[in-house]
């Protein structure tokens, strides 16, 4: 690991501010956690001591970070009895995180108009870059956002009065707090939910694309985070667009301190195939050189 990313990293001992439970096993986290909070970028991770009798850490992705009030938000699902044991946290119990991980999203000013695409627990991300553009009075980027899951979304929806060109008026779902911030986005599921697109995330998002004449579409580029077959057809839309694309990956990961290279994916570069690490060469990575042109690795 290069000295860039381990002075980012801290060891922090974080106090639970508030655990709020959504259907089917899903929970939103907050902590007090001011080294986390201080140094987060949209993208960026942490390692996350489930319990004390746990020894393996888990990874998840930062929802959300206010420096202001040192704290930091993760969205999460229960998968095995490390995340079982996580959701039982209560306000005033202490966590043991390290953190912030990993190089986030970059922004590009040449590029006016981030389309964010999150799929399930891919959507954190997504969440913190859309509300760090505004946050950040980054007038200068006009983003849209599209959101999927096959569960109920983690926090009530909302009907949208934010135009976007090319979006059935049937399809308003949105997420309250992005409609505050006046970010036009949709929500898309296969499961029925009222206002939502019926469909896959990206079949909106090509749809949204489509609609688009082509001036509008060289002001574009897309950031996504999401399961790995969303990231492949994300590739194959930006391939198919020529747009730049970037995507942040789920993986396994033991240490996420780069020593144990067990989160390593193949990455095309100018001297051919390399392996990188997810978690400190990523988890933030341009979608041409994972995938090519096809949407296969």
């Amino acid at each position: 690991m290069n000295d860039a990313i381990r002075n980012t990293i801290f060891v922090e001992d974080a106090t639970v501010i508030q655990q709020l439970g959504f259907p089917e096993d899903q929970f939103i986290l907050r902590l007090h956690a001011p080294q986390c909070a201080a140094r987060a970028r949209p993208g960026m991770f942490a390692h996350v001591r489930c319990d004390a009798d746990i020894p393996m850490r888990r990874p998840l992705s930062i929802m959300r970070s206010s420096p202001g009030e040192e704290s930091v938000d993760f969205f999460y699902k229960i998968v095995g009895p490390g995340l079982k044991a996580l959701s039982q946290a209560k306000a005033g119990d202490c966590i043991n995180i390290i953190g912030p991980i990993g190089n986030g999203f970059r922004l590009h000013e040449e590029n006016s108009v981030p389309l964010m695409i999150g799929g399930g627990v891919g959507i954190p991300p997504i969440v913190f870059l859309a509300e760090h553009l505004r946050r950040g009075s980054k007038q200068k980027f006009s983003p849209a956002v599209f959101m999927g899951s096959e569960l109920p979304f983690p926090f009530e929806t909302a009907h949208s009065v934010l135009p976007l060109t090319g979006i059935p008026q049937t399809t308003s779902a949105t997420m309250p707090l992005l409609e505050n911030l006046e970010i036009p986005a949709r929500l898309a599921s296969l499961r029925g939910y009222a206002g939502c697109y019926q469909g896959y995330v990206t079949d909106l998002a090509r749809d949204w694309l489509a609609s688009l004449p082509s001036e509008s579409l060289r002001e574009i580029e897309i950031f996504a985070c999401g399961p790995e077959p969303m990231l492949h057809a994300v590739a194959l839309i930006a391939s198919e667009y020529g747009l730049p694309c970037q995507l942040c990956l789920e993986e396994f990961m033991a240490c996420a301190m780069g020593g144990c290279a067990g989160c390593t994916v193949a990455v095309h570069t100018d001297s051919g195939v390399s392996m990188k690490r997810v978690c400190v060469d990523g988890p933030v990575f341009e979608a041409a050189t994972i995938y090519t042109g096809d949407g296969n690795p």
